[in-house]
Protein backbone atom coordinates (compact mmCIF):
# COMPACT_ATOMS: atom_id res chain seq x y z
CA UNK A 1 0.00 0.00 0.00
CA UNK A 2 2.90 2.58 0.83
CA UNK A 3 4.28 1.82 -2.60
CA UNK A 4 0.37 2.62 -4.36
CA UNK A 5 0.17 5.46 -1.92
CA UNK A 6 3.37 7.30 -2.95
CA UNK A 7 2.66 6.68 -6.45
CA UNK A 8 -0.22 8.50 -6.11
CA UNK A 9 1.45 11.23 -4.53
CA UNK A 10 4.37 11.16 -7.24
CA UNK A 11 2.05 11.08 -9.58
CA UNK A 12 -0.13 14.22 -8.46
CA UNK A 13 0.73 15.46 -5.01
CA UNK A 14 -2.57 17.81 -5.08
CA UNK A 15 -5.14 15.72 -6.16
CA UNK A 16 -3.92 12.69 -3.83
CA UNK A 17 -3.94 14.68 -0.59
CA UNK A 18 -7.71 16.29 -1.22
CA UNK A 19 -8.81 12.84 -2.54
CA UNK A 20 -7.59 10.98 1.17
CA UNK A 21 -9.24 14.19 2.99
CA UNK A 22 -12.21 14.24 1.45
CA UNK A 23 -12.65 10.14 1.23
CA UNK A 24 -12.11 10.51 5.62
CA UNK A 25 -14.56 13.04 5.55
CA UNK A 26 -17.06 11.97 3.44
CA UNK A 27 -17.19 8.56 5.37
CA UNK A 28 -16.68 10.74 9.06
CA UNK A 29 -19.68 12.00 8.18
CA UNK A 30 -21.85 9.38 8.49
CA UNK A 31 -20.71 8.87 11.81
CA UNK A 32 -21.67 11.70 12.90
CA UNK A 33 -25.03 12.08 11.06
CA UNK A 34 -25.97 8.96 12.97
CA UNK A 35 -25.57 10.50 16.35
CA UNK A 36 -27.66 13.70 15.64
CA UNK A 37 -30.46 11.51 14.56
CA UNK A 38 -30.03 9.51 17.67
CA UNK A 39 -29.74 12.83 19.40
CA UNK A 40 -32.95 14.25 17.21
CA UNK A 41 -35.11 10.97 17.92
CA UNK A 42 -34.91 11.48 21.86
CA UNK A 43 -35.73 15.53 21.63
CA UNK A 44 -38.39 15.11 20.03
CA UNK A 45 -39.92 12.54 21.85
CA UNK A 46 -38.94 14.84 25.01
CA UNK A 47 -40.49 17.75 23.24
CA UNK A 48 -36.83 19.32 24.13
CA UNK A 49 -37.37 22.46 20.81
CA UNK A 50 -33.61 23.41 21.57
CA UNK A 51 -32.15 20.14 21.30
CA UNK A 52 -34.45 19.77 18.54
CA UNK A 53 -33.22 22.31 16.31
CA UNK A 54 -29.23 22.07 17.25
CA UNK A 55 -29.98 18.05 16.11
CA UNK A 56 -31.35 19.00 12.72
CA UNK A 57 -29.11 21.60 11.88
CA UNK A 58 -26.33 19.40 12.93
CA UNK A 59 -27.61 16.28 10.86
CA UNK A 60 -28.45 18.90 7.59
CA UNK A 61 -25.14 19.53 8.13
CA UNK A 62 -23.57 16.73 7.98
CA UNK A 63 -25.73 15.36 5.25
CA UNK A 64 -24.61 18.77 2.95
CA UNK A 65 -20.62 17.97 3.70
CA UNK A 66 -21.09 14.57 2.99
CA UNK A 67 -22.57 15.44 -0.36
CA UNK A 68 -20.19 17.93 -1.30
CA UNK A 69 -17.01 15.77 0.17
CA UNK A 70 -18.75 12.76 -1.74
CA UNK A 71 -18.67 14.54 -5.19
CA UNK A 72 -14.98 16.41 -4.31
CA UNK A 73 -14.04 12.56 -3.82
CA UNK A 74 -15.67 11.50 -7.34
CA UNK A 75 -14.63 13.93 -9.13
CA UNK A 76 -10.89 13.93 -7.83
CA UNK A 77 -10.72 10.13 -8.17
CA UNK A 78 -11.66 10.04 -11.76
CA UNK A 79 -8.59 12.93 -12.58
CA UNK A 80 -5.62 10.94 -9.68
CA UNK A 81 -6.71 7.92 -11.20
CA UNK A 82 -5.73 8.61 -15.23
CA UNK A 83 -2.80 10.59 -13.54
CA UNK A 84 -1.55 7.62 -11.50
CA UNK A 85 -2.04 5.69 -14.35
CA UNK A 86 -0.12 7.25 -16.68
CA UNK A 87 2.61 7.99 -14.93
CA UNK A 88 2.69 3.89 -13.71
CA UNK A 89 2.70 3.46 -17.33
CA UNK A 90 5.57 5.56 -17.65
CA UNK A 91 7.21 3.59 -15.21
CA UNK A 92 6.77 0.38 -16.90
CA UNK A 93 7.63 1.44 -19.84
CA UNK A 94 11.08 2.81 -18.60
CA UNK A 95 11.48 -0.04 -16.19
CA UNK A 96 10.89 -2.44 -19.35
CA UNK A 97 12.95 -0.67 -21.52
CA UNK A 98 16.19 0.07 -18.88
CA UNK A 99 16.68 -3.92 -18.68
CA UNK A 100 19.87 -4.05 -20.62
CA UNK A 101 19.21 -7.63 -21.65
CA UNK A 102 16.16 -8.97 -23.82
CA UNK A 103 15.44 -12.34 -21.34
CA UNK A 104 12.00 -11.35 -20.16
CA UNK A 105 11.02 -10.94 -23.64
CA UNK A 106 12.04 -14.83 -24.28
CA UNK A 107 11.49 -16.70 -21.27
CA UNK A 108 7.96 -18.19 -21.05
CA UNK A 109 7.64 -18.00 -17.22
CA UNK A 110 8.43 -13.99 -17.54
CA UNK A 111 6.10 -13.52 -20.26
CA UNK A 112 3.07 -14.25 -18.62
CA UNK A 113 4.18 -12.20 -15.66
CA UNK A 114 4.50 -9.22 -18.08
CA UNK A 115 1.85 -10.63 -19.87
CA UNK A 116 -0.17 -10.51 -16.64
CA UNK A 117 1.16 -6.92 -15.73
CA UNK A 118 0.65 -5.77 -19.13
CA UNK A 119 -3.54 -6.84 -19.30
CA UNK A 120 -4.20 -5.58 -15.23
CA UNK A 121 -2.19 -2.53 -15.50
CA UNK A 122 -5.42 -0.20 -15.23
CA UNK A 123 -5.36 -2.04 -11.63
CA UNK A 124 -2.35 -0.12 -10.62
CA UNK A 125 -4.38 3.11 -10.48
CA UNK A 126 -7.36 1.13 -9.08
CA UNK A 127 -4.86 0.07 -6.08
CA UNK A 128 -4.46 4.02 -5.69
CA UNK A 129 -8.00 4.35 -5.12
CA UNK A 130 -8.90 0.73 -3.06
CA UNK A 131 -6.33 1.82 -0.39
CA UNK A 132 -7.72 5.19 0.13
CA UNK A 133 -11.23 4.08 0.36
CA UNK A 134 -9.77 1.42 2.99
CA UNK A 135 -8.42 4.40 4.96
CA UNK A 136 -11.50 5.79 5.10
CA UNK A 137 -13.20 2.93 5.94
CA UNK A 138 -11.40 1.76 8.47
CA UNK A 139 -12.48 5.76 10.00
CA UNK A 140 -15.34 5.19 9.60
CA UNK A 141 -15.71 1.54 11.69
CA UNK A 142 -13.62 3.16 14.54
CA UNK A 143 -16.49 5.27 14.88
CA UNK A 144 -18.96 3.23 14.53
CA UNK A 145 -17.59 0.55 16.92
CA UNK A 146 -17.05 3.30 19.46
CA UNK A 147 -20.51 4.71 19.03
CA UNK A 148 -21.96 1.03 19.83
CA UNK A 149 -19.90 0.23 22.71
CA UNK A 150 -21.78 3.56 24.34
CA UNK A 151 -25.34 1.54 23.75
CA UNK A 152 -23.91 -1.50 25.20
CA UNK A 153 -20.76 -3.59 25.24
CA UNK A 154 -21.68 -6.59 23.74
CA UNK A 155 -22.56 -4.53 20.81
CA UNK A 156 -18.79 -4.08 20.37
CA UNK A 157 -18.81 -7.79 19.04
CA UNK A 158 -21.08 -6.38 15.95
CA UNK A 159 -18.44 -6.09 13.60
CA UNK A 160 -16.73 -9.43 14.83
CA UNK A 161 -19.63 -11.03 12.78
CA UNK A 162 -18.46 -9.31 9.68
CA UNK A 163 -15.23 -11.05 9.68
CA UNK A 164 -16.01 -14.40 7.93
CA UNK A 165 -17.35 -12.29 5.37
CA UNK A 166 -13.68 -10.60 4.98
CA UNK A 167 -12.10 -13.69 5.27
CA UNK A 168 -14.08 -15.16 2.76
CA UNK A 169 -13.39 -12.36 -0.01
CA UNK A 170 -9.94 -12.51 0.36
CA UNK A 171 -9.54 -16.05 0.32
CA UNK A 172 -11.79 -15.81 -2.61
CA UNK A 173 -9.78 -13.23 -4.46
CA UNK A 174 -6.33 -15.57 -4.00
CA UNK A 175 -8.23 -18.61 -5.24
CA UNK A 176 -9.23 -15.90 -8.20
CA UNK A 177 -5.36 -14.98 -8.61
CA UNK A 178 -4.55 -18.68 -8.49
CA UNK A 179 -6.97 -19.40 -11.32
CA UNK A 180 -6.17 -16.48 -14.03
CA UNK A 181 -2.37 -17.52 -13.18
CA UNK A 182 -2.92 -21.50 -14.07
CA UNK A 183 -4.65 -19.77 -16.91
CA UNK A 184 -2.59 -17.23 -18.20
CA UNK A 185 -0.67 -19.34 -20.96
CA UNK A 186 -3.74 -20.48 -22.45
CA UNK A 187 -5.37 -16.70 -22.51
CA UNK A 188 -1.79 -15.76 -23.93
CA UNK A 189 -2.57 -18.19 -26.71
CA UNK A 190 -5.82 -17.24 -27.15
CA UNK A 191 -5.10 -13.79 -27.97
CA UNK A 192 -2.05 -14.68 -30.28
CA UNK A 193 -4.55 -16.61 -32.22
CA UNK A 194 -7.51 -13.94 -32.18
CA UNK A 195 -4.71 -12.20 -33.78
CA UNK A 196 -3.59 -14.45 -36.17
CA UNK A 197 -7.19 -14.43 -37.41
CA UNK A 198 -7.80 -10.76 -37.65
CA UNK A 199 -4.49 -9.33 -39.20
CA UNK A 200 -3.61 -8.96 -42.80
CA UNK A 201 -0.28 -10.48 -42.70
CA UNK A 202 -1.38 -14.14 -41.54
CA UNK A 203 -4.52 -13.38 -42.92
CA UNK A 204 -3.13 -14.84 -46.40
CA UNK A 205 -1.98 -17.81 -45.55
CA UNK A 206 -5.00 -18.64 -43.09
CA UNK A 207 -6.73 -18.37 -46.68
CA UNK A 208 -4.61 -20.31 -48.58
CA UNK A 209 -3.70 -23.04 -46.23
CA UNK A 210 -7.48 -23.38 -45.54
CA UNK A 211 -6.24 -22.91 -41.76
CA UNK A 212 -8.93 -20.18 -40.40
CA UNK A 213 -11.05 -23.43 -38.87
CA UNK A 214 -7.96 -24.74 -36.92
CA UNK A 215 -7.09 -21.24 -35.47
CA UNK A 216 -11.11 -21.39 -34.71
CA UNK A 217 -11.03 -24.73 -32.97
CA UNK A 218 -7.82 -24.14 -30.90
CA UNK A 219 -9.03 -20.45 -29.77
CA UNK A 220 -12.25 -22.27 -28.59
CA UNK A 221 -10.43 -24.78 -26.70
CA UNK A 222 -7.68 -22.50 -24.94
CA UNK A 223 -10.33 -20.50 -23.98
CA UNK A 224 -12.65 -23.10 -22.82
CA UNK A 225 -10.21 -23.92 -20.40
CA UNK A 226 -9.46 -20.88 -19.35
CA UNK A 227 -13.02 -20.55 -18.73
CA UNK A 228 -13.83 -23.82 -17.14
CA UNK A 229 -10.94 -23.31 -14.46
CA UNK A 230 -12.25 -19.78 -13.79
CA UNK A 231 -16.02 -21.22 -13.75
CA UNK A 232 -15.11 -23.73 -10.87
CA UNK A 233 -13.15 -21.02 -8.92
CA UNK A 234 -16.25 -18.45 -9.09
CA UNK A 235 -18.63 -21.28 -7.77
CA UNK A 236 -16.33 -22.32 -5.07
CA UNK A 237 -15.58 -18.66 -3.97
CA UNK A 238 -19.45 -17.78 -4.10
CA UNK A 239 -20.51 -20.40 -1.83
CA UNK A 240 -17.85 -19.43 1.03
CA UNK A 241 -18.97 -15.76 0.54
CA UNK A 242 -22.52 -16.79 0.88
CA UNK A 243 -21.81 -18.80 4.07
CA UNK A 244 -19.42 -15.52 5.48
CA UNK A 245 -22.69 -13.27 5.06
CA UNK A 246 -25.07 -15.69 6.99
CA UNK A 247 -22.53 -15.30 10.16
CA UNK A 248 -22.87 -11.70 9.54
CA UNK A 249 -26.67 -11.97 9.69
CA UNK A 250 -27.05 -13.98 12.59
CA UNK A 251 -24.71 -11.21 14.66
CA UNK A 252 -26.99 -8.53 12.97
CA UNK A 253 -30.68 -10.11 14.04
CA UNK A 254 -29.06 -10.66 17.59
CA UNK A 255 -27.81 -6.97 17.92
CA UNK A 256 -31.02 -5.59 16.90
CA UNK A 257 -32.58 -8.04 19.66
CA UNK A 258 -30.48 -6.92 22.41
CA UNK A 259 -31.18 -2.98 22.17
CA UNK A 260 -34.94 -3.90 21.25
CA UNK A 261 -34.99 -5.75 24.78
CA UNK A 262 -33.35 -3.24 26.54
CA UNK A 263 -35.69 -0.14 25.14
CA UNK A 264 -38.39 -2.20 26.64
CA UNK A 265 -36.71 -2.53 29.90
CA UNK A 266 -36.35 0.91 30.14
CA UNK A 267 -32.55 0.50 29.95
CA UNK A 268 -32.29 2.55 26.66
CA UNK A 269 -34.15 4.96 24.69
CA UNK A 270 -35.94 4.98 21.35
CA UNK A 271 -32.71 7.16 20.27
CA UNK A 272 -30.34 4.37 21.33
CA UNK A 273 -32.14 1.98 19.19
CA UNK A 274 -32.47 4.17 16.28
CA UNK A 275 -28.79 4.78 16.50
CA UNK A 276 -28.07 1.09 16.55
CA UNK A 277 -30.51 0.44 13.71
CA UNK A 278 -28.31 3.14 11.61
CA UNK A 279 -25.30 2.14 13.15
CA UNK A 280 -26.02 -1.93 12.06
CA UNK A 281 -27.17 -0.79 8.83
CA UNK A 282 -23.90 0.49 8.43
CA UNK A 283 -21.49 -1.58 9.62
CA UNK A 284 -23.49 -4.21 7.20
CA UNK A 285 -22.38 -1.45 4.14
CA UNK A 286 -18.58 -1.21 5.80
CA UNK A 287 -18.60 -4.99 5.31
CA UNK A 288 -19.96 -5.02 2.08
CA UNK A 289 -17.41 -1.98 1.05
CA UNK A 290 -14.83 -3.23 3.36
CA UNK A 291 -14.98 -7.03 1.18
CA UNK A 292 -15.52 -5.18 -2.15
CA UNK A 293 -12.65 -2.94 -1.02
CA UNK A 294 -10.13 -5.74 -0.09
CA UNK A 295 -11.27 -7.77 -2.70
CA UNK A 296 -10.15 -4.80 -5.26
CA UNK A 297 -7.27 -3.97 -3.00
CA UNK A 298 -6.02 -7.82 -3.17
CA UNK A 299 -6.60 -8.01 -7.34
CA UNK A 300 -4.50 -4.29 -7.62
CA UNK A 301 -1.93 -5.75 -4.67
CA UNK A 302 -1.49 -9.00 -7.15
CA UNK A 303 -0.88 -6.46 -9.73
CA UNK A 304 1.56 -4.66 -7.71
CA UNK A 305 3.91 -7.44 -7.08
CA UNK A 306 4.11 -7.77 -10.81
CA UNK A 307 5.56 -4.12 -11.20
CA UNK A 308 7.49 -4.70 -8.05
CA UNK A 309 9.06 -7.98 -9.59
CA UNK A 310 9.41 -6.06 -12.52
CA UNK A 311 11.25 -3.48 -10.73
CA UNK A 312 13.21 -5.81 -8.97
CA UNK A 313 14.55 -7.71 -12.20
CA UNK A 314 15.72 -4.56 -13.77
CA UNK A 315 17.51 -3.58 -10.58
CA UNK A 316 19.11 -6.92 -10.35
CA UNK A 317 20.24 -7.08 -14.08
CA UNK A 318 21.52 -3.53 -14.58
CA UNK A 319 24.34 -4.33 -12.05
CA UNK A 320 25.22 -7.53 -13.65
CA UNK A 321 25.48 -5.94 -17.02
CA UNK A 322 27.04 -2.88 -15.69
CA UNK A 323 31.21 -2.52 -15.59
CA UNK A 324 33.73 -0.20 -15.08
CA UNK A 325 36.13 0.01 -18.10
CA UNK A 326 35.77 2.61 -20.79
CA UNK A 327 34.57 1.91 -23.99
CA UNK A 328 37.30 2.78 -26.68
CA UNK A 329 36.92 5.91 -29.17
CA UNK A 330 38.25 3.70 -32.43
CA UNK A 331 39.14 -0.28 -32.34
CA UNK A 332 42.75 -1.28 -32.45
CA UNK A 333 43.34 -4.80 -31.93
CA UNK A 334 39.16 -6.03 -32.64
CA UNK A 335 36.48 -8.35 -30.86
CA UNK A 336 37.75 -11.88 -29.89
CA UNK A 337 35.71 -14.84 -28.27
CA UNK A 338 37.82 -16.91 -25.79
CA UNK A 339 36.10 -20.24 -25.40
CA UNK A 340 32.72 -19.17 -25.31
CA UNK A 341 29.52 -21.02 -25.10
CA UNK A 342 26.40 -20.16 -24.24
CA UNK A 343 22.51 -21.68 -23.42
CA UNK A 344 19.51 -19.59 -22.90
CA UNK A 345 18.10 -19.90 -19.05
CA UNK A 346 16.17 -22.37 -18.15
CA UNK A 347 17.04 -25.20 -20.94
CA UNK A 348 20.47 -27.64 -20.80
CA UNK A 349 20.92 -27.39 -24.37
CA UNK A 350 24.42 -25.08 -25.33
CA UNK A 351 23.60 -23.03 -28.57
CA UNK A 352 27.36 -21.82 -28.61
CA UNK A 353 30.02 -23.92 -27.37
CA UNK A 354 33.52 -23.49 -27.60
CA UNK A 355 33.60 -21.14 -29.69
CA UNK A 356 36.92 -19.11 -30.34
CA UNK A 357 37.04 -16.27 -32.84
CA UNK A 358 38.98 -13.41 -33.51
CA UNK A 359 37.52 -10.48 -35.56
CA UNK A 360 40.15 -7.52 -36.17
CA UNK A 361 39.69 -3.98 -36.46
CA UNK A 362 38.52 -3.14 -39.24
CA UNK A 363 37.15 -6.17 -40.61
CA UNK A 364 33.45 -6.79 -42.57
CA UNK A 365 32.72 -10.02 -41.50
CA UNK A 366 29.98 -12.42 -42.66
CA UNK A 367 28.03 -15.11 -40.52
CA UNK A 368 26.55 -17.83 -42.58
CA UNK A 369 25.28 -21.09 -40.99
CA UNK A 370 22.20 -23.28 -41.40
CA UNK A 371 18.77 -22.08 -39.41
CA UNK A 372 19.41 -23.04 -35.90
CA UNK A 373 23.11 -23.40 -35.79
CA UNK A 374 23.76 -20.30 -33.63
CA UNK A 375 24.06 -17.11 -35.80
CA UNK A 376 21.84 -14.47 -34.12
CA UNK A 377 22.66 -15.98 -30.84
CA UNK A 378 26.74 -14.31 -31.86
CA UNK A 379 25.17 -11.36 -32.58
CA UNK A 380 23.03 -11.21 -29.16
CA UNK A 381 26.35 -11.51 -27.28
CA UNK A 382 28.11 -8.87 -29.27
CA UNK A 383 25.03 -6.39 -27.97
CA UNK A 384 25.31 -7.41 -25.32
CA UNK A 385 21.73 -8.80 -24.42
CA UNK A 386 22.76 -11.99 -22.92
CA UNK A 387 25.76 -13.03 -21.65
CA UNK A 388 28.38 -16.40 -21.75
CA UNK A 389 27.28 -19.10 -20.24
CA UNK A 390 30.84 -19.97 -20.16
CA UNK A 391 34.44 -18.11 -21.43
CA UNK A 392 34.29 -14.39 -22.13
CA UNK A 393 34.13 -11.55 -25.40
CA UNK A 394 36.58 -9.19 -24.96
CA UNK A 395 37.46 -5.92 -27.10
CA UNK A 396 40.61 -4.15 -27.39
CA UNK A 397 41.45 -6.97 -25.02
CA UNK A 398 38.90 -5.65 -22.24
CA UNK A 399 36.47 -7.87 -21.09
CA UNK A 400 33.04 -7.01 -22.65
CA UNK A 401 30.97 -7.21 -19.31
CA UNK A 402 33.88 -4.69 -17.65
CA UNK A 403 32.09 -1.87 -20.29
CA UNK A 404 28.96 0.24 -19.41
CA UNK A 405 25.99 -1.21 -21.22
CA UNK A 406 24.74 1.95 -22.52
CA UNK A 407 28.17 3.61 -23.50
CA UNK A 408 28.83 0.28 -25.36
CA UNK A 409 25.01 0.04 -27.21
CA UNK A 410 25.87 4.10 -27.94
CA UNK A 411 29.13 3.10 -30.29
CA UNK A 412 26.76 0.39 -31.70
CA UNK A 413 24.07 0.37 -34.72
CA UNK A 414 22.16 -2.70 -36.51
CA UNK A 415 19.38 -3.93 -38.73
CA UNK A 416 17.69 -6.76 -37.74
CA UNK A 417 15.20 -9.16 -39.50
CA UNK A 418 12.41 -8.75 -36.91
CA UNK A 419 12.76 -5.29 -37.10
CA UNK A 420 10.12 -2.80 -35.15
CA UNK A 421 7.94 -1.24 -37.30
CA UNK A 422 7.53 1.96 -35.37
CA UNK A 423 4.23 4.32 -36.38
CA UNK A 424 5.62 7.77 -36.20
CA UNK A 425 6.40 9.89 -38.61
CA UNK A 426 8.91 8.44 -41.30
CA UNK A 427 11.87 11.23 -40.07
CA UNK A 428 11.13 10.22 -37.06
CA UNK A 429 11.15 6.16 -37.45
CA UNK A 430 14.57 6.60 -39.08
CA UNK A 431 15.81 9.36 -37.12
CA UNK A 432 15.51 7.25 -33.43
CA UNK A 433 18.43 5.00 -34.65
CA UNK A 434 19.85 8.36 -33.57
CA UNK A 435 18.23 10.15 -30.83
CA UNK A 436 20.14 13.57 -30.97
CA UNK A 437 19.67 13.79 -34.49
CA UNK A 438 16.03 12.33 -35.38
CA UNK A 439 14.75 16.06 -35.87
CA UNK A 440 18.08 16.76 -38.47
CA UNK A 441 16.18 16.21 -41.96
CA UNK A 442 19.70 15.86 -43.30
CA UNK A 443 20.72 13.48 -41.58
CA UNK A 444 17.73 11.26 -41.82
CA UNK A 445 17.97 11.21 -45.59
CA UNK A 446 21.89 10.53 -45.57
CA UNK A 447 21.17 7.76 -43.57
CA UNK A 448 18.43 6.56 -46.07
CA UNK A 449 20.67 7.03 -48.90
CA UNK A 450 23.25 4.62 -47.21
CA UNK A 451 20.59 2.35 -46.54
CA UNK A 452 20.13 2.65 -50.59
CA UNK A 453 16.62 4.25 -50.08
CA UNK A 454 16.41 7.37 -51.39
CA UNK A 455 13.28 7.31 -53.32
CA UNK A 456 11.25 6.54 -50.24
CA UNK A 457 10.67 10.41 -49.12
CA UNK A 458 9.44 10.71 -52.78
CA UNK A 459 7.07 7.93 -52.32
CA UNK A 460 5.43 9.35 -49.55
CA UNK A 461 2.51 11.63 -49.69
CA UNK A 462 4.66 14.31 -47.37
CA UNK A 463 7.75 13.23 -47.87
CA UNK A 464 9.58 12.26 -44.06
CA UNK A 465 6.97 13.72 -42.86
CA UNK A 466 4.44 11.39 -43.31
CA UNK A 467 2.80 9.51 -40.57
CA UNK A 468 3.12 5.88 -41.16
CA UNK A 469 0.78 2.94 -39.41
CA UNK A 470 -2.31 1.66 -39.36
CA UNK A 471 -2.83 3.49 -35.97
CA UNK A 472 -3.63 6.56 -36.99
CA UNK A 473 -6.90 8.15 -39.44
CA UNK A 474 -4.20 9.79 -41.40
CA UNK A 475 -1.42 7.04 -41.50
CA UNK A 476 -0.05 5.95 -44.63
CA UNK A 477 0.21 1.49 -44.84
CA UNK A 478 3.77 1.03 -45.95
CA UNK A 479 4.73 -2.11 -47.68
CA UNK A 480 6.72 -4.52 -46.44
CA UNK A 481 10.17 -3.74 -48.61
CA UNK A 482 9.37 -0.12 -47.54
CA UNK A 483 9.27 -0.77 -43.65
CA UNK A 484 12.36 -2.55 -43.87
CA UNK A 485 14.25 0.37 -45.57
CA UNK A 486 13.19 2.74 -42.56
CA UNK A 487 14.52 0.02 -40.76
CA UNK A 488 17.91 0.09 -42.55
CA UNK A 489 17.96 3.51 -42.67
CA UNK A 490 17.58 3.78 -38.46
CA UNK A 491 20.44 1.01 -38.82
CA UNK A 492 22.09 3.85 -40.67
CA UNK A 493 21.75 7.05 -38.56
CA UNK A 494 24.94 6.44 -36.42
CA UNK A 495 27.64 7.53 -39.33
CA UNK A 496 30.46 6.05 -36.95
CA UNK A 497 29.49 3.30 -35.03
CA UNK A 498 32.30 0.39 -33.71
CA UNK A 499 30.16 -1.87 -34.55
CA UNK A 500 27.25 -2.68 -36.81
CA UNK A 501 25.39 -5.72 -36.74
CA UNK A 502 22.93 -6.71 -39.63
CA UNK A 503 21.10 -9.98 -38.74
CA UNK A 504 19.06 -10.44 -42.19
CA UNK A 505 17.69 -6.80 -42.29
CA UNK A 506 17.30 -7.42 -45.82
CA UNK A 507 15.00 -10.52 -45.94
CA UNK A 508 11.90 -8.46 -47.23
CA UNK A 509 14.26 -6.78 -50.06
CA UNK A 510 15.01 -8.59 -53.08
CA UNK A 511 18.30 -10.25 -53.83
CA UNK A 512 19.76 -7.50 -56.20
CA UNK A 513 19.02 -4.87 -53.68
CA UNK A 514 20.50 -6.46 -50.56
CA UNK A 515 23.80 -6.91 -53.06
CA UNK A 516 23.73 -3.73 -53.88
CA UNK A 517 23.19 -2.36 -50.86
CA UNK A 518 25.58 -4.44 -48.87
CA UNK A 519 28.14 -3.53 -51.92
CA UNK A 520 27.72 0.23 -51.42
CA UNK A 521 27.69 -0.14 -47.52
CA UNK A 522 31.04 -2.58 -47.65
CA UNK A 523 33.21 0.19 -49.54
CA UNK A 524 31.86 2.81 -47.12
CA UNK A 525 32.87 0.51 -44.20
CA UNK A 526 36.40 0.01 -44.67
CA UNK A 527 36.43 3.85 -45.43
CA UNK A 528 35.39 4.23 -41.78
CA UNK A 529 37.00 1.50 -40.81
CA UNK A 530 40.30 3.44 -41.55
CA UNK A 531 39.49 6.15 -38.97
CA UNK A 532 37.59 4.08 -36.21
CA UNK A 533 38.66 0.21 -36.99
CA UNK A 534 35.02 -0.37 -37.33
CA UNK A 535 33.68 -4.01 -37.45
CA UNK A 536 30.61 -4.84 -40.02
CA UNK A 537 28.69 -8.41 -38.59
CA UNK A 538 26.41 -9.16 -40.87
CA UNK A 539 23.83 -11.79 -40.93
CA UNK A 540 22.39 -13.41 -44.65
CA UNK A 541 21.47 -16.46 -46.20
CA UNK A 542 22.57 -14.92 -49.82
CA UNK A 543 26.09 -15.88 -50.49
CA UNK A 544 26.13 -13.29 -53.18
CA UNK A 545 26.11 -10.61 -50.34
CA UNK A 546 28.33 -12.65 -48.27
CA UNK A 547 31.30 -13.51 -50.71
CA UNK A 548 32.12 -9.74 -50.74
CA UNK A 549 32.63 -9.81 -46.85
CA UNK A 550 36.40 -9.40 -45.60
CA UNK A 551 36.07 -12.53 -43.72
CA UNK A 552 33.65 -15.45 -43.55
CA UNK A 553 32.18 -17.37 -40.38
CA UNK A 554 30.58 -20.69 -40.88
CA UNK A 555 28.48 -21.75 -37.66
CA UNK A 556 27.31 -25.05 -37.33
CA UNK A 557 25.71 -27.06 -34.34
CA UNK A 558 26.65 -24.10 -32.46
CA UNK A 559 30.61 -24.23 -32.85
CA UNK A 560 32.82 -22.04 -35.61
CA UNK A 561 33.86 -24.67 -37.98
CA UNK A 562 35.17 -22.31 -40.83
CA UNK A 563 36.81 -18.78 -40.71
CA UNK A 564 38.47 -17.47 -43.86
CA UNK A 565 37.68 -14.99 -46.98
CA UNK A 566 35.21 -16.89 -49.82
CA UNK A 567 38.03 -17.91 -51.89
CA UNK A 568 39.84 -19.33 -49.10
CA UNK A 569 36.68 -21.49 -48.04
CA UNK A 570 35.95 -22.42 -51.41
CA UNK A 571 39.08 -23.82 -52.38
CA UNK A 572 39.07 -26.02 -48.89
CA UNK A 573 35.78 -27.76 -49.91
CA UNK A 574 34.10 -27.66 -46.61
CA UNK A 575 30.47 -27.00 -45.59
CA UNK A 576 30.92 -23.18 -46.68
CA UNK A 577 31.69 -24.70 -49.99
CA UNK A 578 28.64 -26.88 -50.11
CA UNK A 579 26.59 -24.46 -48.63
CA UNK A 580 27.51 -22.15 -51.90
CA UNK A 581 27.34 -24.85 -54.62
CA UNK A 582 23.83 -25.42 -53.59
CA UNK A 583 22.50 -22.29 -53.55
CA UNK A 584 24.35 -21.19 -56.99
CA UNK A 585 22.83 -23.81 -58.74
CA UNK A 586 19.57 -23.04 -57.50
CA UNK A 587 20.66 -19.98 -60.05
CA UNK A 588 22.09 -21.76 -62.80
Amino acid sequence: MVTVLSASFRADPVRAALNLVLTVTAMATQIVSALALKYLTDAVLQRDVGQVTTAAAALGAMGALGVVAGWGQFNLSIALRENVAAYLDARLIALATSVPGIEHHERSDYLDEIELLRTDREALGGAMEATVSNIGMATQIIGTVALLGRVHPLLLLLPLFGFPSIAAGAWAERRRQRAMESVAEDLRVSRHLFELATTAGPGKELRIFGSGQPVIDRHEATWTNADRVQDRTLVRTTAASVGGWLVFAAGFAGALLLVALRVLDRQATIGDMVLTVTLAAQVNQQITGAVGMITWLMASLKTVGRYLWLVDYAAAARPKLKGGATVPDRLVDGIEFHDVSFRYPNTDVDILRDVDLRIPAGTTVAVVGDNGAGKTTLVKLLCRFYEPTEGRVTVDGVDLDRLDVDEWRRRLSGGFQDFARLELLAREGVGVGDLPLVDDGDAVASALGRAGADGLAESLPAGLETQVGRSFVDGVELSGGQWQKLALGRAMMRATPLLLVLDEPTAALDAETEHALFERYAGAARRVAGGTGAITVLVSHRFSTVRMADMIVVVDGGRVVEVGSHDDLVGVGGLYAELYELQARAYR
